[in-house]
């Protein structure tokens, strides 16, 4: 696959794209339609960054989630229904002048070596946390593959959902045990698990795998800490 390197930015409050994790996005505003509209012609990537908090007007975080469209449905009335698969962690350089819509120079974060003996140590700690984390319930922060697909108006609908809940519980075990990238682990578990948009910024903006695996050990730790502490005092 060629990687371009200027790509379109859509900049999202509270939005981060991981590679590999799936985001489903309604278009609707007139710029980002154009944008839609020539992505499809060109190369089909689009980066999705977090708008900066506390930032009225319109600010991208300073590393974004690269995004192939895997699939674009439109509608009647001009809108589309799109997934977005990430590919990449990149990083915003010079704005390129466009109209209507905002468009950068990338650079791609490499992967970074990292202790193979501290990393397993920590993927191992990590997946105990997960396990920990799932038992005290799980409201996903993502969209299943059987309601990404009918959201695109690609499938049936959604199910209900109680049943969509326990299935996509048993789908992250499931996948999670198959994984055995620690890059790819690390990413899909901050894509599904974790609540705060800070903290998946962060997880998105440490390249050293290493360094990635420690923020998001300790933040899954605390977190898993505040809902025990909610629980006993309910």
């Amino acid at each position: 696959m060629e990687l371009p390197t200027e790509v379109p930015v859509m900049t999202l409050p509270n939005v981060i794209l991981f590679p590999q994790a799936m985001l489903p996005l309604y278009i609707f505003e007139p710029r980002y339609r154009r944008m839609l509209s020539d992505t499809l012609e060109t190369h089909r990537m689009i980066a999705v960054a977090m708008q900066k908090p506390g930032r009225v007007r319109e600010c991208p975080a300073n590393v974004a989630g690269l995004g192939l469209v895997r699939a674009s449905v439109k509608k009647r009335d001009g809108t589309s229904n799109l997934v977005l698969q990430g590919i990449a962690r990149v990083e915003l350089m010079r704005r390129v002048p466009h109209r209507p819509y905002r468009i950068h120079g990338i650079r791609y974060l490499p992967r970074l070596a990292a202790s193979a003996q501290a990393v397993q140590a920590l993927a191992v700690r990590l997946l105990d946390l997960v396990t920990e984390r799932l038992k005290l319930g799980f409201e996903p922060p993502f969209k299943t593959l059987a309601e990404l697909t009918a959201d695109a108006g690609l499938g049936a609908g959604p199910a209900t959902p109680d049943e969509t809940a326990t299935e996509a519980f048993r789908e992250v075990l499931r996948h999670l045990s198959q994984v055995d990238d620690p890059e790819q682990l690390v990413d899909l578990i901050s894509a599904t698990l974790l609540p705060s948009p800070r903290e998946r910024q962060v997880i998105l903006e440490t390249v050293h795998l290493e360094d990635r695996l420690r923020h998001l050990v300790s933040f899954l730790y605390h977190d898993i800490e505040r809902r025990k502490s909610s629980e006993n005092h309910d």
